[in-house]
């Protein structure tokens, strides 16, 4: 087992997470997190999920203070292809143990790991999205999440919608059929994760404990001849107030193959009895039904970030996408927390593929690896970032250049946490 040591003067040990520890590691993340226990279902699930090889921890004697994991995802990248990454989870420090460098050690492991692993990227959700850009994290998805006022909202939808048959299932019953159209739109939008077995599980959780009046989990599908094009998972939420019905549909996932199954899906949802709002979150900030309400202003939508990402090889990571205009541009890039990246970069590339070596040539455009990070999946443009003075333009025109190239005809979107 391979061990290291974060502070011999504090007799810290950083060490792969063995299977027989997962309880007391994961206890210190639950008490990091503010200390309520999770349903035991909901335990039961992320231990059967962890993967302890790709896990450290960091233990002062038998107390461990220190958690980080890493799970195995195939993420979907402009042009559709599925690229490994390190899905970076459960990451705590004991309030007990700040200050000490432990956070900064667990991440110096895991990069290492993942670099040795052959993985290109790294990517995470963040409690507190200030703590990850120092290790090299450039917010690269946005997420919507909204409450959508139905008493006043309508929702326009296109041709075909009357043809799809929408049918109420068991959520467990129909998760296979389900999981077929979620695999299907993975290689459509950056950022999607294709699922290994295991995972389709997180969509059916619904703890008792977690409801909090509203119903248990629902399921509906969208057919179209025999086939089913969608499907919606939801719960409803009962309310009442002086004037009557006031509940809420409290959306947990949409997913459909064509606009008129997406479509019907959302106007059953706004049209489900005793409910006067739709509440959604974590949805892509470009999706349809935003240009179907009929009044935007009540729909009370707020963005926030979601997926963070983090190129671990330059040249990998940017040979693995596509780009949807040619882009002929030399990075200067500087990346103080994985060495290896620092310098310049060669990226040529198009619509066919890519390539990205290291080079002498001059530079065209100067930024850390965390702008890379940023404009990775296509939903953050490199001019936007100069316009911040996060990214210097060292030959004119390579900020437009290389920013049509970079971009996604749809924006990314992580479709669940992790």
């Amino acid at each position: 087992m391979v061990k290291d040591r974060v502070s011999e003067a504090d007799r810290l040990e950083l060490r792969t997470l063995r299977q027989d520890e997962w309880d007391i590691w994961y206890e210190t993340l639950i008490r990091a997190f503010g200390g309520v226990a999770e349903a035991a279902e909901e335990r039961e699930l992320w231990k059967a999920l962890t993967e302890a090889d790709r896990s450290v921890g960091v233990w002062d004697g038998a107390a461990c203070v220190g958690t980080a994991g890493t799970f195995s995802f195939r993420l979907t990248v402009p042009g559709g292809a599925a690229v490994s990454a390190a899905g970076v989870t459960m990451v705590s420090v004991a309030a007990t143990h700040r200050r000490r460098g432990v956070l900064t050690s667990m991440m110096r492991r895991q990069l290492d790991d993942v670099r040795a692993w052959g993985r290109p990227l790294a990517v995470l959700t963040a409690s507190e999205p200030a703590i990850y850009g120092r290790f090299g994290y450039g917010v690269g998805s946005y997420q919507v999440s909204a409450e959508i006022d139905t008493a006043r909202v309508t929702l326009s939808a296109p041709p075909g919608t009357d043809d799809v048959r929408l049918r109420y299932a068991v959520p467990a019953d129909v998760l296979d059929a389900c999981e077929a159209v979620y695999a299907r739109r993975v290689p459509g939008r950056p950022g999607m994760i294709a699922r290994l077995p295991g995972w389709e599980r997180i969509g059916l959780l619904d703890p008792e404990s977690d409801r909090e009046g509203a119903s248990p989990l629902q399921c509906v599908l969208a057919e179209r001849d025999g086939e089913v094009v969608g499907y919606a998972r939801f719960s409803v939420k009962p309310e009442w107030d002086g004037n009557g019905p006031s509940g809420a549909v409290l959306l947990r996932d949409v997913q459909s193959l064509d606009p008129a199954a997406e479509a019907a899906l959302w106007r059953f949802l706004f049209g489900i009895d005793l409910t006067s709002k739709v509440k959604v979150w974590s949805r892509p900030v470009d999706e349809a039904w935003q240009h179907q309400v009929s009044d935007i202003r009540r729909c009370g939508i707020r963005v926030k970030d979601s997926l963070h990402v983090r190129l671990v090889d330059v040249g990998a990571a940017l040979e693995a996408r596509t780009y949807q205009a040619p882009v002929d541009v030399v990075f200067e890039v500087t990346d103080d927390f994985c060495p290896w990246n620092t310098g310049r970069w060669r990226l040529t590339g198009d619509a066919k593929g890519a390539s990205c070596e290291q080079t002498t040539d001059p530079a065209d455009l100067a930024l850390s690896v965390r702008e890379l990070g940023a404009a990775y999946l296509g939903g953050v443009t490199f001019a936007a970032l100069g316009g911040a003075g996060r990214v210097r333009e060292l030959r004119q025109g390579a900020l437009a250049e290389a920013s049509v190239g970079f971009a996604s005809t749809v924006a990314p979107w992580l479709p669940h946490g992790f």
